[in-house]
C-alpha cells in the first residue's frame, strides 16, 4: 500500500483508570505482528529485572511513573497499518486529573475505543468520558468490555453492562458502533477469537477497527478559512497585501468569491500564494494558503473566509455546551476569553441553563455558577460578533475554549445562535404592538381578496448609482396600470418626516433604528393590503432581520441590483446593465406573479 495514497484513521482509546486501556491496546500490537523486533522480548527482560509481572500496557507506558504507577499519564500515540489502513492511535488517560491530557489527546480522533472492565462495570470516568467524546464531536465508538476473564466470562454479566452503558451513550447522543467482549490478558477478541467465548459471534476488536468508515473528507465541506495574518511587504515595494491562513474545510480556485466574517467585506481571489512552491490554482483542507485579493480590502486577524453560497453563522449570543476545568468556579456574569480558531473575543457567562456533573449528564442541576469538571449548557454573550458553524462536521469553527488569567479553563461546542439583546426587544416590542393593535373589521386577507393581490414588501438594493430608483418608479407604474394598489417609497423619503429626530449620522446604531422604522411604516402598508416598494443602498443580512421581525419574513422579497457588496441573500439579482428601466420592470413584475 502507498502510503501516501493510504486511507488514514486516528482512534482513541478511552476510559475509566485501570480498566485496561493501554493492555488491550497493547495486545492488539503483539497479536497483530505490528511491533518491532525485539520490543516484545524488550518488555519482558524489563519485568524481570523488576521483579513485576509482563504487562501488554508497558508497550505503550513509557514514562516511568506510568510504569511504576501501572497508570497512563500523558496520552501516548502509537502507528500501525492493516491490509485496509493506515491507523493513529491514541491511548488517553484515565485518572480525573488528567482530564485535559484525555482531551487533548481525543479531539482530533475520527474513532473511539471506550474500555471498560467488566468486575467493576460502569463507573465514573466511563461516563464522563463518553459524554467527552459527544462533546468532541467524536460519532464512532467502539466499547470493549475487558476483564471478561474476571467474571469467568459470563454472557449475562456482559448482557447487563452492554445494555447499562449503550443506553446511557444513547442518551448523550452517542451510538456504540459495536459492543464486543474482551480479555487482553488472554487475547481473546482483540485479534483473535480465542476459546473462551464461543457464544460471542460478533467481529474481533481489529476487525471492527477495519470496518470504521472514513468521516466525510473536509474537503468536501463548504469552504472555510480562518485568517491568522495579514503581510506587506513595502519596504521591497511590494503593495499587495497578504492574507495568510490555513483551510480548514472545503476548497478555494483562483478567481473565486469570498466573504470574510463577521465584517462581511467582499473581495475575490486574484492570486494563491504558497510557500515554498510559489503561485497555485486552487488549494483544499489542510494546506496553508496566503490569499491576494482584489480589491486588496482591509482585514484583521481572526475573519472567517467562506464563500457566498455558503456562508458561515455570526452572533454575540451563543447557547453552548461547556466544560469547566478551572480550580475556581465559573460564576455567572464572569468575563473570560473566548478563543474560536484564530478569533479572540470576550465572553460574558450571562446565563447558566443547567449544570451536570460530567460523570452523570441525566440529572441537570440549576445553578449559578459551574464547577470544575463540571458539564454546563450556557448562553454566552460576546462583547463582538464572531464567526462560526453550528453543524456537527465543521469541529474547527464550531469548537472554542475558555482561557481565564492566562491559563485554558475550559472549552466546549456552540450548540445555537441566539438572537441579540436588541433583536429580543425587537421581538417584544412587535408582540406588544400586536396585543394592542386596534383595528376594524375588515383584515388584511379581506383586502387582499377585494384587491386581487397579496400585500407584499418589495425591496429594491445594491449600491448606488445603478438605477435602482428608476426601475422602482417603472415598477410602481407597471402594478398601478395593471389594477394593483401599490406605492413607492424610497427610504429616504422618511428621512425629513419620521426620522427628523435622528442625527442623520453613520452611526451603526441610528442606522439599525432607521430600518426600523422604515420597516414599521412598511407593515402599515402591507396591513391595508398594498404592495410597498421600497429603494435602499446595500441593505446587509442584519438589516434584513430587522426587516423580517417587523414585517414578516413570509411577505418580504428582495431584489439586489449590481455586483454583491454585503452578505444578503436576494431573492431576484438583477445585473447593473439597466439602462432599460421599463425592461427590468417587466422581469421583476413577471416573477412577482
Amino acid at each position: 500500500m502507498n502510503p501516501t495514497q493510504a486511507e488514514r484513521l486516528m482512534v482513541a482509546f478511552v476510559g475509566h483508570v485501570d480498566h485496561g486501556k493501554s493492555t488491550v491496546l497493547g495486545r492488539l500490537l503483539a497479536d497483530g505482528g505490528l511491533l518491532p523486533d525485539g520490543k516484545l522480548q524488550q518488555i519482558a527482560d524489563y519485568c524481570e529485572r523488576n521483579a513485576r509481572p509482563f504487562e501488554y500496557a508497558f508497550l505503550i507506558d513509557a514514562l516511568s511513573d506510568e510504569r511504576s504507577q501501572n497508570i497512563t499519564i500523558d496520552a501516548a500515540r502509537v502507528f500501525f497499518k492493516t491490509p485496509r489502513r493506515h491507523y493513529e492511535m491514541i491511548d488517553a488517560p484515565g485518572h480525573i486529573e488528567f482530564i485535559r491530557n484525555m482531551i487533548t489527546g481525543a479531539a482530533r480522533a475520527d474513532a473511539a475505543v471506550l474500555v471498560m472492565d467488566a468486575q467493576e462495570g460502569v463507573q465514573e470516568n466511563s461516563r464522563r468520558h463518553g459524554y467527552l467524546l459527544h462533546l468532541l464531536g467524536v460519532r464512532q465508538v467502539i466499547v470493549i468490555i475487558n476483564k471478561m476473564d474476571l467474571v469467568d466470562f459470563n454472557p449475562e454479566r456482559f448482557e447487563i453492562l452492554k445494555e447499562t452503558f449503550c443506553g446511557y451513550l444513547e442518551s448523550v447522543g452517542v451510538q456504540a458502533h459495536a459492543v464486543i467482549p474482551v480479555s487482553a490478558r488472554e487475547g481473546d477478541q482483540v485479534v483473535n477469537r480465542g476459546l473462551h467465548m464461543p457464544w460471542y459471534t460478533g467481529p474481533t476488536l481489529l476487525e471492527c477497527l477495519d470496518h470504521l468508515s472514513k468521516p466525510a473528507e473536509a474537503a468536501e465541506l463548504p469552504f472555510r478559512m480562518a485568517v491568522q495574518d495579514i503581510y506587506r511587504f513595502t519596504r521591497f515595494g511590494d503593495g499587495r497585501r497578504i492574507i495568510a491562513g490555513q483551510v480548514s474545510s472545503g476548497r478555494l480556485e483562483q478567481g473565486d468569491e469570498l466573504i470574510f466574517y463577521p465584517s462581511e467585506k467582499r473581495a475575490r481571489v486574484r492570486s494563491l500564494e504558497t510557500f515554498p512552491s510559489g503561485g497555485r490554482e486552487s488549494v483544499e483542507s489542510g494546506e496553508p494558503v496566503s490569499l491576494v485579493l482584489e480589491p486588496q480590502i482591509y482585514l484583521r486577524r481572526g475573519e472567517l473566509a467562506a464563500h457566498p453560497q455558503h456562508p458561515p453563522i455570526t452572533g454575540d449570543r451563543l447557547k453552548v455546551s461547556l466544560l469547566w476545568l478551572g480550580q475556581k468556579p465559573l460564576h455567572q456574569g464572569q468575563t473570560c476569553l473566548l478563543k474560536l480558531g484564530t478569533s479572540r473575543v470576550k465572553a460574558r457567562l450571562q446565563t447558566v441553563m443547567r449544570v451536570f456533573d460530567s460523570a452523570d449528564v441525566l440529572h441537570g442541576m440549576e445553578k449559578s455558577q459551574v464547577e470544575s469538571n463540571e458539564i454546563a449548557e450556557c448562553v454566552l454573550e460576546l462583547n463582538r460578533p464572531l464567526a462560526f458553524d453550528c453543524a456537527e462536521d465543521f469541529t474547527d469553527t464550531r469548537r472554542f475554549v475558555l482561557v481565564d488569567n492566562y491559563q485554558i479553563c475550559g472549552g466546549g461546542i456552540i450548540l445555537e445562535n441566539l438572537p441579540s439583546a436588541e433583536n429580543s426587544w425587537l421581538r417584544s416590542t412587535v408582540a406588544q404592538r400586536g396585543q394592542k393593535w386596534v383595528g376594524g373589521r375588515l383584515t388584511m386577507e379581506t383586502r387582499a381578496e377585494r384587491y386581487g393581490q397579496t400585500p407584499c414588501l418589495v425591496i429594491i438594493t445594491g449600491r448606488k448609482g445603478l438605477g435602482r430608483k428608476r426601475l422602482a418608479a417603472a415598477l410602481e407604474t407597471r402594478l398601478f396600470n395593471d389594477g394593483g394598489l401599490v406605492y413607492y417609497m424610497g427610504i429616504g423619503s422618511l428621512r425629513a418626516g419620521v426620522d427628523a429626530d435622528l442625527k442623520q449620522s453613520q452611526d451603526p446604531e441610528e442606522r439599525r433604528e432607521h430600518i426600523r422604522r422604515m420597516a414599521e411604516v412598511a407593515h402599515l402598508f402591507l396591513d391595508a393590503g398594498m404592495i410597498l416598494i421600497v429603494t435602499a443602498v446595500e441593505l446587509s443580512h442584519a438589516d434584513l432581520q430587522i426587516i423580517h421581525t417587523v414585517t414578516g419574513a413570509d411577505m418580504t422579497r428582495v431584489v439586489w441590483v449590481g455586483e454583491k457588496t454585503t452578505d444578503l441573500n436576494e431573492d431576484l439579482w438583477l445585473p447593473d446593465d439597466i439602462d432599460d428601466a421599463e425592461a427590468a420592470a417587466q422581469q421583476v413584475q413577471n416573477w412577482l406573479a
